[in-house]
């Protein structure tokens, strides 16, 4: 059968000349399934050079400075006591190490600010091999802090570390997304998600008494940002630039045909070639977009309110709340204190874990149903969480119901909206958009984890345990606007997914009213 269909086409294309349509058809009709979704080893080994340099530093720098809060806060006042020959008020070593330790999302803020501008100029791997220099520079710098007796280096160290995970999270979804094969950009990009909470459990491992946790060494362990950046510098620059970038954004075919055989290999890449081909296409004469062009452009304006949604809510959804209640939980439920980083390490692995599973269901079960899903299970988890904390001394068993409560949670956040939100960000907007709205999406998540870091205690102390009644609402919130505003996106084109929303817009303009947009089979 498969010959006869050759021969005949092969007739045809000498006959008319037109052999060339036929190629893709008789490519698809070749190649196995099993074959295509699986990814090639050059593949799966550049998202690790892309990553342990990437967004795992964003997820270790959260969790390493947990670790040494009284060491730090001992040499504050022992740098303070030598300088000034008197002991340092509560009051100003609380606002000292709050500013070391928030000083952090300020920098994420900035580097999210310019990270979009600087992988257009430099490329994708281009900036992710010059943003090692910041954590290169952090390491430094808070390494010689203590020999140096001034805590001002550890301000400045964590301003650059922010600056480095902000640039991270914003350019290295970029380069996952667009060297992945459109049926495993979800798996792939799911990366991102990994990395960050692998980053966060490595943290919590290394603070450990066992290893770096000791007051002590607690410079070693601030210092040790440096070993991811240095990994990365030494494997990254292995691995061809984004073909996306290469093709629509610098206009070099051939060097984007090579980037693709790298990546798929040579007798995979002529549909994603083809892909890319007619997003270049599409973008003739049209200008990588500022931030700022983004909300004047109307045509994306659902892309964009998308992009606010779940930026906004992936900070506001109450995962702050549960890793503030865990020690207290931790507590009531008989752990002792000294054992307590270990079940810490805990929910870190849970969340680990759970990135690793959502990779592994997002391609087939989809992105809206992940993310959706995530959410709900969120919701129902914060009102169990509610009751539990407010009978928590009624009986023995409530306290172990609260821990079951906190571990679900975290595994829903990871399932759902932790593993999925960079993904839609990547997918909803085509290759002259997306990095403005990757630095719009970053500058929003950093300045939701600055206000809640600032506002959470007031709240806390404000509403108890009801707090989490506010991220109930949150998460139903986000859910409901997903069902009936953002489309499924799995193995569908970024021109097919762009088509998406334009087709709503012309159901409006043709209703003159904004009804529900039906979503697409998942």
């Amino acid at each position: 059968m498969l010959k006869l269909f050759k021969g005949r086409a092969a007739k045809m294309g000498k006959e008319n000349g037109e052999f060339k349509e036929y190629e893709p058809l008789l490519r698809d009709f070749r190649e196995p399934v099993h074959q295509i979704k699986v990814p090639s080893k050059y593949l799966l080994l550049a998202v690790w050079a892309a990553g342990i340099g990437g967004t795992f530093q964003y997820g270790y720098n959260i969790s390493i400075i947990n670790a040494p809060t009284k060491a730090v806060q001992n040499f504050i006042n022992q740098t303070w006591t030598e300088r000034y020959s008197t002991e340092i008020s509560s009051d100003m070593l609380t606002l000292l190490w709050s500013i070391i330790v928030s000083i952090f999302t300020i920098g994420g803020l900035v580097g999210a600010s310019v990270g979009g501008t600087l992988a257009i100029r430099f490329g994708r791997k281009g900036t992710l091999l010059f943003n090692n220099t910041f954590a290169l520079l952090a390491a430094l710098f808070m390494g010689l802090s203590y020999p140096a007796s001034t805590f001002e280096l550890l301000v400045i160290g964590r301003f650059l570390t922010g600056v480095n995970a902000g640039i991270a999270i914003c350019v290295q979804p970029l380069y996952i997304g667009e060297i992945a094969p459109r049926a495993l950009r979800g798996a792939m990009a799911m990366g991102t998600s990994i990395f960050i909470t692998g980053g966060i459990l490595t943290g919590q491992v290394m603070g450990l008494k066992e290893l770096l946790g000791k007051d002590e060494y607690w410079p070693i362990l601030l210092s040790t940002i440096c070993i991811p950046a240095v990994l990365q510098l030494l494997t990254l620059p292995w691995f061809p630039e984004s073909p996306r970038y290469l093709l629509i954004d610098r206009g070099d075919d051939i060097a984007c045909q090579k980037a693709l055989m790298w990546f798929h290999g040579q007798d995979k890449y002529h549909g994603e070639m083809e892909d890319i081909e007619r997003e270049r296409v599409s973008a003739l004469g049209i200008k990588p977009k500022k931030p700022w062009e983004l909300f004047t452009d109307r045509s994306i304006r659902w892309q964009l309110l998308t992009l606010v949604v779940i930026h906004t809510s992936q900070q506001l959804n109450g995962i702050n709340a549960i890793y503030f209640y865990a020690d207290y939980v931790f507590t009531q439920a008989g752990i002792p204190d000294d054992k307590i980083p270990y079940a810490t390490v805990g929910t870190g692995a849970c969340e680990c874990i759970t990135a690793l599973t959502c990779g592994l269901l997002i391609e087939s079960l989809g992105r809206r149903a992940l993310i959706i899903g995530g959410y709900t299970l969120m919701s129902v988890c914060c009102i169990c969480f509610t009751i539990a904390l407010t009978f928590q001394d009624s009986s023995p068993w409530v306290p172990y119901l609260s821990m079951v409560c906190v571990l679900a949670f975290i595994l829903s956040f990871g399932l759902g909206p932790g593993g999925v939100t960079n993904i839609l960000t990547t997918e909803l907007f085509t290759q002259t958009d997306r990095p403005a709205a990757y630095m719009i999406g970053g500058s929003i998540n950093w300045t939701s984890f600055f206000v809640i870091g600032m506002i959470f205690p007031f709240i806390v102390n404000g509403l108890k345990q009801y707090c989490f009644l506010v991220f109930l609402v949150i998460c139903l919130l986000v859910a409901t606007y997903i069902f009936f505003v953002v489309p499924e996106t799995k193995n569908k084109t970024f021109l097919e997914i762009q088509n998406e929303f334009k087709s709503r817009k012309k159901i409006i303009n043709a209703n003159g009213t904004e009804g529900p947009l039906l979503s697409t089979p998942m």
